[in-house]
């Protein structure tokens, strides 16, 4: 990613109320519905990629977790979600980082990613997400994640965004992640729009 992007993003959410934004969910159904299908406990570390002003971390407290780390390129987001948590913000560990070029400083249980992914239009940016996601999720771990389905907008916030299934996000992890999950979901904006999203849930298995 560049430069620019973060500025986009530090912009978007600056200017924006959190449940303004198109990919707002006052509760995160999906999300939850697939942390319970990989049968996620609460001492399990977890990693939100592009979690920056989700409500998933503060359901995620409110059941009992307790080694959440929330990953977003824009400071603003998590600045946004820290004061959503209140005196709870101590409880997770946030982390302001380009996704491409971070080194995950410990091994994951699950690899949450929400519309983040979807995002990274090249394949140099994919290959060196898929990288870090391969050296920070620990062997028999999970990956989740929800994209714009390949009938999704092509578009959001103004950026291209690259459309995906189950199928497309295999060729591009590899070998070593088994599809476990794949469904669709109808997400609508706060504004009223409908928007395709794609939920894959992959196990990293070598």
């Amino acid at each position: 990613m560049t430069t620019n992007q973060k500025t986009h993003w530090d912009s978007v959410y600056s200017t924006a109320e959190e449940n303004e934004v198109s990919w707002f969910q006052e509760t995160p159904t999906v999300s939850l519905e697939l942390l319970a299908l990989v049968n996620a406990k609460p001492t399990d570390a977890i990693v939100d990629v592009g979690g920056g002003a989700s409500r998933l971390v503060s359901s995620l407290l409110a059941e009992g977790f307790a080694h959440i780390t929330v990953l977003d390129l824009s400071a603003a987001a998590l600045a946004a979600s820290r004061a959503h948590l209140g005196e709870n913000e101590g409880k997770v560990t946030w982390i302001a980082a380009d996704a491409t070029e971070w080194e995950p400083p410990q091994v994951y249980d699950i690899w949450h990613d929400r519309a983040a992914f979807h995002f990274l239009t090249s394949e140099k940016d994919q290959q060196a997400y898929v990288k870090r996601l391969k050296r920070g999720l620990r062997v028999g771990g999970h990956f989740i994640a929800g994209t714009f389905a390949l009938d999704g907008p092509e578009k959001c916030s103004g950026l291209p965004v690259a459309r995906h299934n189950s199928e497309t996000l295999s060729r591009l992890l590899g070998p070593q992640f088994s599809l476990v999950d794949s469904r669709r979901h109808d997400h609508v904006t706060p504004r009223g729009i409908n928007q395709k999203f794609q939920f894959s849930t992959f196990r990293h298995g070598a």
